[in-house]
């Protein structure tokens, strides 16, 4: 499992997530699991769930969910789309996809995408299709324009569905995905199993839905914490964001089980002027045995 936020004010948009990868296992041949038990595997702590999508652009995701499609990583993939968006040869794959770096929108971005892991997913066997459940959350700004967007695309059983933008661009937020019933509890007050629970628990017994479409608009406004406003700088949205992941990681750290959400946490922020930057990030490699080349300009008037 995994957690994901993604936190919209006024000065941009935050993206941050964990780094924990659960891995399930079949029993190897001759031997006998108890019914009922989890098949767990191993649970990594270095996956990549923050993407920028397209380098030096103001548009980044995360991802949630199943960690792959087929054979191939969800970080190869999204790799693999930043490829096709960034290529210049004369057969431009870009512009056959719709995309112009100059002129493009959130929406169109959130289109492209599906679309890609749309054909990703066509390719599957139906066992495979049917056991892959991703989640995006999306963050960026259109070009040209003023304010940050956030979209959602889900891919359900390995169908995509359509993008869903978030919010308006004006209006400022949190959304979550992944194992998140700790932010539940915390910002709206009550764990996402009440209506189970009540529905239960009621004479004569009735639907869980039905339950929490009569009494989810109540609790709503009386328990949730507003934290978000729009006004706030990004500072704060990025403090906010890597809160909220932390209190995730140390809930499953203490809950009986493996710790399904842990690892590095990975925070950055995507704003109008400073595009997509990184704010913590863990490293598989030296940082000095990888260092972007860096252009010097010399002021002539001040040289020794």
């Amino acid at each position: 499992m995994s957690i994901a936020i993604l936190i919209g004010v006024h000065d941009g948009v935050v993206l941050a997530a964990d780094s924990a990868s659960t891995l399930s296992l079949s029993p190897p041949p001759g031997v006998i699991i108890p019914s009922g038990t989890p098949l767990v595997g191993n649970v990594y702590d270095n996956a990549n769930k923050i993407f920028n999508i397209v380098k030096g652009l103001p548009i980044g995701c995360i991802t949630f969910g199943s960690g792959n499609i087929g054979n191939a990583s969800i970080g190869t993939l999204v790799k693999d789309l930043r490829q096709k968006l960034t290529k210049t040869t004369k057969n431009d794959p870009a512009k056959e996809m719709g995309f112009d770096p100059t002129n493009y929108t959130m929406e169109g971005i959130a289109g492209i995408m599906a679309k890609f892991f749309d054909a990703e997913c066509s390719s599957l066997d139906p066992r495979a299709k049917s056991n892959t459940n991703i989640g995006f959350l999306l963050g960026g700004y259109s070009k040209p324009g003023n304010l940050g967007e956030s979209w959602s695309i889900e891919i359900a059983q390995g169908v995509v569905q359509t993008p869903k933008p978030l919010r308006k661009p004006e209006e400022s937020g949190i959304n979550w995905g992944g194992q998140s019933e700790s932010i539940q509890r915390m910002l709206f007050g009550f764990s996402p199993n009440i209506f189970a629970v009540l529905a239960q628990v009621t004479q004569p017994t009735q639907d869980p839905a039905e339950v929490e479409t009569n009494l989810a608009p109540l609790l709503l406004s009386r328990l949730r914490a507003p934290l978000v406003f729009a006004p706030m700088p990004i500072q704060d949205a990025i403090d906010l964001a890597r809160f909220l992941v932390h209190t995730a990681i140390m809930f499953a750290r203490f809950l009986p089980g493996p710790n399904t959400v842990g690892g590095p946490i990975e925070v950055a922020a995507i704003t109008k002027h400073e595009s997509f930057k990184w704010i913590s990030r863990k490293h598989y490699y030296d940082q000095p045995l990888n260092k972007e080349p860096v252009h010097v300009v010399i002021d002539k008037q001040h040289e020794d």
